[in-house]
């Protein structure tokens, strides 16, 4: 996770309108609790059979408050230094529950940096989306504290170094691993199974 304590600078614009960064940070929020919510209830076996389209569908969804955040560039935090948001969440259990509804479809090919690093490296869907996960929560843990500026903050921050990298790759292999499973199969199955929810 990136040292808080080494901010980036960010421009503050002169008559910066609080009331829409006070609009955008709730809407994090609340998308930064869908997707959280959506993946534990994925990690818990409540969708086993629709699991990797509804994670498609939540990360999708994601990357376009991430979207939002990386347009913005009014969140100065009010301190300089990162205020302490509480001892971090263990997410081992839900990175092992995760493991188990994904087995057999966890590692998968992973570009370093398409414009600096075009090596391959092997990447983990797993590890992706519990990265996000912990990166939403911290960011939902200054949220709820009421440090609007900083929780705002460090969502684009994360998203431009960390989250936003692994949420795009998890969605790749996502919607690969979809494809594959509805263009893959047998074309006589399909068939039958079109004929059979025609005629119930």
């Amino acid at each position: 996770m990136p040292d808080p304590a080494q901010r980036p600078p960010v421009q503050r614009h002169p008559g910066g309108a609080v009331g829409e960064l006070d609009l955008l940070a709730a809407e994090t929020a609340r998308d930064a609790q869908l997707y959280l919510a959506t993946v534990r209830e994925v990690a818990a076996g409540a969708a086993a059979d629709t699991a990797i389209p509804v994670l498609l569908l939540a990360t999708a969804q994601l990357l376009l408050a991430g979207s939002r955040l990386g347009a913005v560039q009014d969140v100065v935090p009010d301190e300089r230094f990162e205020p302490d948001a509480g001892p971090d969440p263990d997410l081992d259990p839900l990175r092992g529950s995760l493991a188990n509804v994904l087995e057999g479809l966890d590692e998968y090919a992973d570009v370093v940096d398409p414009l600096t690093a075009a090596e391959l490296a092997r990447g983990s869907l797993v590890g992706d989306l519990v990265e996000v996960c912990a990166a939403l929560q911290h960011g939902l843990d200054h949220y709820d504290r009421g440090r609007l500026p900083e929780a705002l903050w460090w969502w684009q921050f994360s998203y431009l170094s960390t989250w936003g990298d692994r949420a795009a790759a998890s969605l790749r292999v996502l919607q690969s691993v979809l494809s594959h499973l509805r263009l893959d199969a047998d074309p006589e199955t399909v068939a039958d199974a079109e004929f059979d929810a025609l005629h119930p």
